[in-house]
């Protein structure tokens, strides 16, 4: 059309002339093919529009999903820690009412909760095991750093004696079944069948990263959670009854007559009596019960510390689920004792000098009646706490300093297993800094007239500058990157033109083949390697010295009072100074933190110890 159009224009018009019709033809097809690149300009946009159109539809699709997932996954976070927190709130209330005998909260009450929050969690993990598990896609990815080798170790070890404190528990308590309430039976026996299946259930599925059912699955981490961390409570409650007592009040006729500076009842009868433990009232059955009573009493502090390892871990979990991780290699890392020497053989001495003065000193409070006696064994044990400390302290400010010529990167990524490490490192560590600082006061106000009220207040400074710097230290381990061997390049490229001679290329005559190759030989790479070496050998060999020093010092530290050592209530200073109410207060509630704090620190140090 275009071209006649031309034509006929040219026909129409001969007596223009030829240059004026090939003017107009050029001139009419330039635009005809203006008008066809307009077109397709105009056609193009209007596809690119469309795709535009199409690219912003899906991503408002995408756009919208995703602020559906991201609503799901906070409407599962706030269900599962309202949860939480009405579980923890009424297991306070039963349980710290349980320890009054004028509240008229019985243990039976207080077991009945329990029995109830067991079942739950005990058919929730079922649950997750035999479906939610099994369910494909729902695990799809697994955390390298969740659940390490010692910490599932540590939670077998003390379930099997949680296990074994309810067998005790069972054989003691059938003898009162003729007039005690039948739950204080019922109670251990569905706690050891609580404890095999959580046992199983966080030694298979402590790494998941959940991606399924993911609301149920959080609800059901914070009941396991809640539950554990109860039981902590109640048991931790117990075990402070049994330590402590008020002296002799007209409320309490029950009690024996003894001393009115006397704050701690000597001798672990009359703890076994109260609390739980029967009275005159209800005779025992068969003539084991106060063989199973005392046997129970000592593995109380594994019950403790095993609920907290399964708090922990259920947290983790909580944390990890719906987690996206990247596929990247873990560094496997080996324990060799070989590593450490000086610090292992001066931390167990450590360990064997303060299980001889802790023994001496529950003796003497134990047995003696004397007490310039008792006074002597509270100075054994106050000079025993002051020398570990300062041991402590000392190594502790040698692997800071290491720290500080050491150039090994922080860690960037981001960890819910060692944020949890943290957090529960600053924590549990307040209890004791707490108690120390209200003896603290108590000495000063006083004067620190004595030298067991000097020892008192030289332990309780002490104790606060550790606690620093230990956590300082355990942290800034924690967030360091493994050491690894820098080898230098083995791996030699070789110039054909320059190098080994063939039997292709042979120059007779020439230098060529004569000249030393540049290539370094194995002499020369090996030595450079060993040098490379012995840098790197003295930092980590300080650090693995200084972490399995502390970590046996944290050993000692637990022991004592997870056993029973109360000097809080051995030297009066203090609970004359607050009176035993307050003082009994502040002791039951921080303490329990101080002793989980150091069996956490041990655990710290190890995976300190290992990644040095």
């Amino acid at each position: 059309m275009t071209s006649a159009s031309g034509t006929s224009y040219c026909s129409a018009y001969k007596s223009h002339g030829l240059s004026d019709c090939l003017s107009g033809s050029l001139s009419i097809s330039m635009t005809a093919r203006d008008a066809e690149a307009e077109e397709a300009h105009l056609s193009n946009n209007t596809g690119v529009a469309g795709q535009a159109g199409s690219s912003c539809q899906s991503d408002l699709n995408g756009s919208s999903g995703g602020v559906a997932r991201e609503r799901g996954r906070n409407w599962g976070w706030m269900l599962s820690g309202i949860i939480c927190v009405n579980i923890l709130i009424l297991g306070c209330a039963l349980a710290s009412g349980t320890a009054y005998k004028n509240v008229n909260i019985s243990t039976p009450d207080l077991q009945i909760f329990l029995i109830i929050l067991l079942i739950l969690t005990t058919t929730w993990m079922i649950y997750y095991v035999f479906y939610t598990a099994k369910y494909e896609g729902s695990v799809v990815y697994k955390d390298a750093h969740a659940g390490p080798i010692w910490l599932r170790g540590g939670l077998v070890l003390f379930g099997l004696l949680s296990i074994i404190m309810d067998i005790f528990k069972i054989a003691s308590y059938v003898g009162y079944l003729h007039c005690d309430s039948a739950v204080k039976v019922a109670f251990p026996v569905i706690q050891v069948v609580f404890i095999i299946v959580q046992t199983y259930f966080f030694w298979v599925h402590s790494k998941d990263c959940v991606q399924l059912q993911r609301n149920i699955t959080r609800c059901g981490l914070m009941l396991t959670l809640s539950t554990n961390l109860v039981v902590w409570m109640t048991a931790v409650t117990e075990e402070s009854v049994h330590q402590t007592t008020a002296p002799k009040d007209p409320e309490y006729p029950e009690y024996p007559e003894y001393p009115s500076n006397a704050t701690k009842i000597h001798g672990r009868g009359l703890y076994i009596k109260g609390a739980s433990y029967g009275d005159d009232k209800c005779k025992c059955s068969h003539t084991s019960c106060s063989v199973f009573k005392e046997a129970y009493y000592y593995l109380y502090p594994f019950n403790i510390e095993y609920s907290l390892f399964a708090s922990a871990m259920a947290y983790v979990l909580w944390k990890n689920v719906g987690r996206l991780l990247e596929e990247r290699g873990h560094h496997h890392i080996k324990f060799h004792i070989k590593d450490a020497i000086l610090g292992p053989v001066a931390g167990v001495l450590l360990v064997v000098a303060g299980l001889a003065t802790f023994i001496v000193y529950e003796m003497e409070m134990h047995n003696s009646h004397d007490d310039d006696t008792k006074d002597y064994a509270v100075m054994i044990h106050f000079v025993m706490n002051i020398v570990i400390l300062t041991l402590m302290s000392v190594s502790t400010v040698v692997g800071c300093v290491i720290y500080k010529v050491d150039h090994r990167e922080h860690v960037t990524d981001k960890n819910p297993t060692r944020s949890l490490d943290v957090g529960l490192l600053v924590g549990a560590s307040l209890g004791q800094i707490v108690i120390s600082y209200f003896t603290i006061v108590a000495m000063v106000g006083t004067g620190a007239k004595g030298h067991l009220n000097r020892l008192n207040l030289t332990g309780a400074l002490l104790m606060v500058i550790q606690l620093g710097l230990q956590n300082f230290f355990i942290i800034e381990g924690l967030h360091r990157e493994p050491y690894h061997e820098v080898h230098p390049v083995d791996t030699v490229m070789a110039n054909p033109y320059v190098l080994q001679p063939s039997k292709e290329l042979s120059l007779e005559g020439s230098d060529m083949d004569k000249k030393p190759s540049p290539v370094p030989t194995a002499f020369n790479l090996h030595s450079h390697k060993e040098e490379h070496r012995h840098k790197l050998i003295w930092k980590r060999r300080v650090l693995k010295e200084v972490c399995a020093f502390l970590l046996l010092g944290n050993i000692i530290l637990w022991i004592m009072p997870a056993f029973g050592a109360r000097p809080q209530f051995d030297h009066d200073t203090e609970t004359e100074f607050y009176q035993f109410n307050l003082w009994a207060a502040v002791v039951n509630i921080g303490l329990p933190f101080g002793i989980f704090y150091r069996m956490h620190s041990v655990a710290s140090l190890f995976e300190v110890f290992l990644t040095s």
